[in-house]
């Protein structure tokens, strides 16, 4: 006995409304013995979770290594890596369950990231992006980067307009918004507030094809995220950046240098060590680590560059060393 007209509706009906993919309504259909000619069972039941969630086909195995092999080379974030991993292994088992049929709730994986400055929230949103691209999650997995200044007009209504333009180039990968906190500024009649609400919005209807990660100041942040009532209720995901350690920093350091094709001898090492402790003790808020690595690093260049100059003979080393007196205190340079 053929496969009856009614299953063959049904089939119809659950792929046009969302309820199941086409390749498990084809799955089925090769697998029905009525497909054969004997009595057919009923059509699988829907899964509770719309097609456009379930594993696309586009997974890249070579591409997740590479931005797990990536993630795993930066230098400390250790509770960060592991909530990549649970978030990675979310995605998969959810695909896993779609896949063979299971009840699977829609796929919303909107973050908020919080930390000081130069805490690798910029870094690790990238390699979100990337890693949901090729867990066949994201079509493109790119990351469009903004601040207020991109998101918030001059006049009512353009700050819609502003907000929607970069909505429009993100969907398909990733909008991270460094500094969200900044659109809760001005009191009730601020323009951010328009931009949060065109987020929010953003928000449910791409919900399948763009992640929003929202990022800041730990304590500025939960001001932020209690700013508009579907605010926190749409970002799941919540990853505390904490601040590197000195020894950390330092890790970081050698890493920028070498890339630069400089080196630290051993006492500017200890020269440098002393600089973070100072900031750290002089307990300046936000401590900037990565940030004010960097920026000691390039001053520190600059004083050497002076230095050799003044000494007005130099070798291949001495082009590439830099020396206890090169290192500053604070970022001035002094």
């Amino acid at each position: 006995m053929a496969l009856t007209s009614s299953h063959g509706s049904a089939l119809i009906e659950r792929v046009a409304e969302g309820r199941l993919s086409p390749a498990q309504a084809l799955r089925w259909l090769s697998e029905a013995p009525g497909g054969q000619g004997s009595h057919s069972p009923a059509p699988p039941a829907a899964t509770g979770t719309p097609a456009s969630d379930e594993p696309s086909g586009g997974r890249d195995p070579e591409a997740l290594a590479q931005v797990m092999a990536e993630l795993e080379s930066l230098v400390g974030l250790h509770r960060v890596k592991q909530a990549v991993r649970e978030l990675r292994a979310y995605v998969e088992i959810r695909q896993r369950r779609a896949a063979v049929g299971l009840a699977c709730e829609p796929l919303v994986l909107h973050m908020a990231f919080k930390g000081n400055p130069g805490t690798g929230k910029t870094t690790v949103a990238r390699l979100v992006g990337r890693m949901l691209k090729a867990l066949g999650v994201l079509p493109k997995g790119h990351t469009v980067e903004v601040e207020r200044a991109d998101l918030v007009g001059e006049f009512v209504g353009h700050t819609a307009q502003r907000t929607r333009e970069q909505i429009r180039k993100a969907v398909g990968g990733v909008l991270f918004v460094d500094e969200a906190y900044s659109l809760a500024r001005g009191g009730e009649k601020d323009f951010g507030r328009e931009a949060v609400d065109a987020l929010v919005k953003a928000m449910e209807d791409h919900r399948h094809e763009l992640v929003v990660i929202v990022a800041g100041y730990h304590q500025e942040m939960e001001l932020f995220l209690n700013l508009n009532p579907g605010l926190r209720s749409r970002i799941p995901f919540i990853i505390d950046f904490p601040d590197y350690t000195t020894e950390e920093l330092l890790a970081i350091a050698t890493e920028m240098l070498r890339v630069r094709e400089y080196r630290l001898t051993p006492e500017a090492r200890e020269r440098l060590a002393s600089a973070l402790l100072y900031h750290r003790l002089a307990g300046w808020y936000p401590f900037g680590n990565a940030r004010l690595v960097r920026n000691l690093l390039e001053a520190a260049i600059r004083r050497q560059a002076v230095r050799l100059q003044g000494a007005g003979a130099y070798s291949r080393e001495d082009l590439m060393l830099l020396r206890t007196e090169d290192i500053p205190l604070d970022q001035a340079g002094a």
